[in-house]
């Protein structure tokens, strides 16, 4: 199956994302990755835009290595990650995060793709 939009990508991000471990080292790492952009914008220092996606991907892909043990979605759709990373750090931020989306990946078996 070909995933054609964000909307169809948005199931296998939840189901790569089963462990609650994982989504929060994602949404700590998505955290420090905007707060270190807010920072270089503020002090106008170009090693904080540096620092961003080293903390935000390092975390992330830390937890799908040894929580998940899983390949990071970024390898094959990384617009889509990103835009689910920042969704998932929303639904978390505004505890919006629909319990039948995270428990419904975990009834069913992993995808793989």
């Amino acid at each position: 199956m070909k995933i054609r939009s964000f909307e169809e990508f948005w199931p296998y991000y939840l189901d790569q994302h089963r462990e609650p471990g994982t989504r929060v080292l994602h949404f700590i790492g998505t955290g420090l990755g905007i707060l270190s952009l807010l920072t270089a914008l503020f002090t106008l220092n170009i090693y904080y835009v540096v620092v961003a996606p080293v903390v935000g991907y390092g975390l992330a892909w830390y937890s799908h290595l040894f929580i998940e043990k899983n390949r990071p979605a970024t390898f094959r759709h990384p617009l889509w990650s990103l835009q689910g990373d920042f969704r998932l750090f929303l639904l978390m931020l505004t505890r919006g995060l629909d319990t039948r989306e995270t428990l419904m990946p975990k009834i069913l078996p992993r995808q793989r793709r």
